[in-house]
C-alpha cells in the first residue's frame, strides 16, 4: 500500500509517500517540502494572514497532486501547532477543505506527543523497556514515557524553536543578555513538567526526535545523513553545552553555512539547542539518543494499525483518510 501523510508545521508543509503494509517496516519513496513558516505569519490578533492562508491553500493542493502523482492510495494531513493555535483555524480549515478537497485534522500537543512516541516505540521495540521521547518542533515541546506504545504521560509544552526565536530574541545574534534571560525562564518553565516526569520513574532509554534534535547532534559530531537511519547518533549534555557557546555569538547567515543547518531554520537553532539544553537539565539527562522516526510515522503506523492487512484501495485516486489513524 503506498501512503501519504501530510504535515502541516509552523515552519513547513511536508509530504512524505511511503510504501508499506500492516506489520511491515513502512519504506519511504519521496519526501517534498514548501517553506511557509506559517507561525510568522499570524497577526496582531493571533489569526493567519491572508497572505499566510493563500500560500496554505496552494501548498496543500501542489502536495495532494504530488501524492496523486505518486500512486497514494490514501492521504492522511493534519496540521500542528501554527494552524492549531490561529484564531480564524475554523475559516482557514474550511477554506483548505474547500479549495483543495484535503480535510486537515488538527492534532493537539498531547496528540502529537503520543504518535511521536507511538513512533519511537515501534524503532527500538519493547526491549528499550520505559522509553522517554523529547521533540523540538517550531512552535512546542513534546515530552511522553511509558512502557508501552501508549505512554502514561505525554506533553506539550510551548517551547518551539521558532516561538521562542520570536518571542524572546531581538537581535541577530541575540544578546547575551537575551540568551542568560532566556536559559533562566526555561527552567522555570519546564519545572513543573519535569517534576510530573521524574514521579514517573526513571527511564531505561530516552530518545529524541525530529529535525532540531537531528541537527544539534550532527553538529556536535553524530554521523552525518548519508550513514543512513540506522547509524547510531547521541547528543550529550557536554557536548550540547559547547556547541551553544560557540553558535551564541553567530548570526543566522553564519549559522546557515554549517554543515546539517538548513538555511530555512538556522535562524530559529540556537533557540532549538537552549531549549534543549534546558530540558536535558531539568531532567538530570546526560545523554540522548536521535530516532530517525518521529511525528509523521507515527501517523502511518497508526493508520496501518487500523487496516486489516489486505490492500485498501478501490480505484486508482488518492483518497483522505479519517478516524481511521485519529
Amino acid at each position: 500500500m503506498r501512503l501519504g501523510v501530510l504535515d502541516v508545521g509552523s515552519n513547513t508543509v511536508h509530504l512524505l509517500v511511503v510504501d508499506a503494509h500492516r506489520g511491515a517496516h513502512p519504506i519511504p519513496t519521496t519526501s517534498e517540502k514548501t517553506i511557509l513558516r506559517l507561525a510568522e505569519q499570524l497577526d496582531a490578533r493571533g489569526q493567519l494572514s491572508k497572505t499566510g492562508a493563500d500560500q496554505l491553500v496552494r501548498a496543500v493542493a501542489a502536495a495532494k497532486a504530488s501524492a496523486e502523482r505518486a500512486g497514494c492510495e490514501d492521504l492522511m494531513a493534519f496540521a500542528t501547532s501554527a494552524v492549531r493555535e490561529a484564531g480564524n483555524s475554523a475559516e482557514v480549515l474550511d477554506r483548505v477543505r474547500t479549495e483543495t478537497g484535503v480535510d486537515l485534522k488538527v492534532l493537539s500537543g498531547e496528540d502529537e506527543a503520543k504518535y511521536t512516541f507511538l513512533a519511537v516505540r515501534r524503532w527500538y521495540g519493547w526491549s528499550a523497556g520505559k522509553l522517554l521521547s523529547l521533540d523540538i518542533g517550531g512552535g512546542s515541546l513534546e515530552l511522553a514515557i511509558g512502557r508501552d506504545e501508549n505512554p502514561d504521560l505525554a506533553f506539550s509544552v510551548p517551547l518551539g524553536a521558532g516561538r521562542l526565536t520570536r518571542t524572546r530574541f531581538k537581535k541577530d545574534p541575540p544578546r547575551r543578555a537575551e540568551v542568560r534571560e532566556t536559559t533562566d525562564w526555561l527552567a522555570e518553565q519546564l519545572a513543573p513538567v519535569a517534576r510530573k516526569l521524574k514521579r514517573a520513574g526513571e527511564p531505561d532509554r530516552v530518545v529524541a526526535t525530529s529535525k532540531t534534535f537531528r541537527t544539534l547532534a550532527r553538529l556536535t559530531g553524530a554521523a552525518p545523513s548519508s550513514a543512513g537511519p540506522r547509524a547510531r547518533r547521541v547528543l550529550t549534555d557536554a557536548g550540547l553545552r559547547q556547541l551553544i557557546a560557540f553558535i551564541s555569538r553567530m548570526s543566522a547567515g553564519d549559522l546557515a553555512e554549517l554543515e546539517g543547518v538548513s538555511t530555512s531554520r538556522a535562524h530559529q537553532l540556537l533557540a532549538g539547542a537552549l531549549v534543549a539544553e534546558a530540558t536535558m537539565r531539568a531532567l538530570s539527562l546526560t545523554q540522548l539518543e536521535i530516532c530517525p522516526w518521529a511525528l509523521r510515522e507515527g501517523v502511518i503506523l497508526r493508520r496501518l494499525d487500523h487496516t486489516d492487512g489486505t490492500d485498501q484501495s478501490d480505484t486508482g485516486r488518492t483518497r483522505q483518510s479519517g478516524a481511521r489513524w485519529s
